[in-house]
């Protein structure tokens, strides 16, 4: 492949390091689901806020909070769910931790997490009179004292801050529309252009995520996780039914990676744009058609710069939380790294991205859980088939659904359609799970 890229003139270097700066903040690790976990972390940050052991814990929520915590392994627990992840985020929770809030867990806080689910001190119900579709309020109290800490907007973005009615930190009236001022905007060739052209040394950190993901996937192999997609991939079925081959390692790494995230390994993903399924799908398919093509350092890092940014573009207007599954996204992401790494340029990048608006926009999402992995499976399915057209010159065309000539606004209208076109889908999907 050649590396030889003319360096584009209007990638300045303030706008390239706030570009950097961008992927710092949104591939991040993470230990377990990343909703629990921010809850959790919501429960440290009010716990050291009031200085002592809660007696009592009211978390108010936002829908979609609600929906992706409910049915998740919270790693070290062997259990699932927002109570011992709000139990123990009061116990040994450390807020400088971030999504990795819990890592200090024991099998003695456990058990102490379990009485103190037992001793009725938690109450969870859902936030009335929000549009903030990522939210979360956690009041502690004890011996007389209260303090409140408030999440909303990111995962780790804490918007205020109180004890015993003092307000310590006051953001909330900072909107989302103010945040994204500071944020440098994108395009899908801008995207492509920063990955294939920014000096090495700057992106180089985006490594870690293939050192991450991949542990993650190979720490599923050798246990039994959630539905055991991944190992039962790389078993017989991956001789006899789908061949040893590229394609079939890039599923089974992949949904072992969220085999295992999922039902609560104590393990560290690197996610993107908040969640740990985004990143892990945005990351090993790139890394395991690289190794199994012997592509170069350099080849692997630009690829991995590239599927990643994709995803934090597009997540951009799609918001952090939707009805709309975030494997396609993230899946979109890997499909223009590994369509880069087989040779294409940014005409064939942007038919990948065509491709896979095309077949996957729709697709719910009803929750974060173990079956994720098939769900993750089925977008990195669909990222190497829409790699693979790219490659011949083939693309979905304007006149076929929502796709548009212009490839941004092909992405405009995918997210449209998740943010705003599927609202009555997300709430239909909460009231069927909280009602079976």
């Amino acid at each position: 492949m050649n590396l030889t890229l003319r360096i584009y003139p209007d990638m300045e270097e303030h706008e390239r390091q706030q570009i950097i700066a961008l992927v710092k903040r949104e591939v991040v690790p993470a230990i377990g689901c990343t909703e629990p976990m921010a809850v959790a972390l919501c429960v440290a940050r009010a716990t050291e806020t009031l200085g002592k052991r809660p007696e009592k814990i009211t978390a108010l929520l936002s829908a979609n909070i609600l929906k992706n915590a409910m049915g998740v392994g919270i790693p070290g627990t062997g259990m699932i769910g927002l109570p011992i992840a709000i139990a123990l985020g009061a116990l040994i929770g450390k807020s400088d931790y971030q999504l990795e809030v819990l890592k200090d867990c024991t099998p003695q806080a456990v058990e102490a997490g379990k009485a103190f689910i037992d001793e009725k001190r938690i109450r969870i119900a859902l936030k009335e009179g929000i549009e903030e579709k990522l939210y979360i309020e956690v009041t502690c109290e004890a011996g007389g004292d209260t303090a409140t800490a408030i999440i909303a907007g990111g995962h780790t973005d804490f918007r205020r801050i109180a004890r015993n009615g003092e307000v310590l930190l006051d953001k909330m009236s900072a909107t989302a529309a103010e945040e994204e001022d500071n944020a440098p905007q994108l395009t899908l060739r801008r995207v492509y252009d920063f990955a294939l052209t920014a000096p090495l040394d700057e992106i180089r950190f985006i490594l870690e995520t293939a050192r991450l993901n991949k542990a993650a996937a190979e720490r599923s192999f050798t246990g039994d996780y959630g539905h055991g997609l991944g190992k039962m991939l790389r078993g017989n079925y991956e001789h006899k039914i789908m061949g040893d081959s590229v394609f079939s390692h890039i599923l089974s790494y992949t949904s072992g990676a969220c085999d295992a995230r999922m039902a609560g390994a104590m393990i560290p993903v690197m996610s993107n744009s908040g969640s740990g399924n985004q990143g892990i799908s945005a990351t090993l398919p790139v890394v395991v058609f690289a190794e199994e093509n012997g592509k170069t350092e350099e080849e692997l890092i630009r690829a991995l710069m590239l599927s990643h940014l994709t995803v934090i573009y597009i997540k951009q207007s799609l918001g952090r939380l939707s009805a709309l599954c975030g494997c396609v996204v993230a899946a979109t992401g890997s499909s223009c790294g590994i369509t880069w790494l087989m040779g294409g340029g940014y005409k064939e990048v942007s038919y990948a991205v065509q491709n896979m608006i095309a077949n996957l926009t729709g697709m719910i999402c009803d929750g974060a859980k173990p079956s994720c992995a098939l769900k993750v499976t089925t977008g990195v399915s669909t990222a190497v088939l829409s790699a693979i057209m790219a490659m011949e010159g083939r693309t979905v065309t304007s006149v076929e659904g929502i796709i548009d000539e212009d490839v941004d606004q092909s992405i405009r209208n995918l997210t449209k359609i998740g943010s705003r076109g599927m609202n009555e889908t997300d709430r239909l999907v909460l009231d069927i799970m909280t009602h079976k």
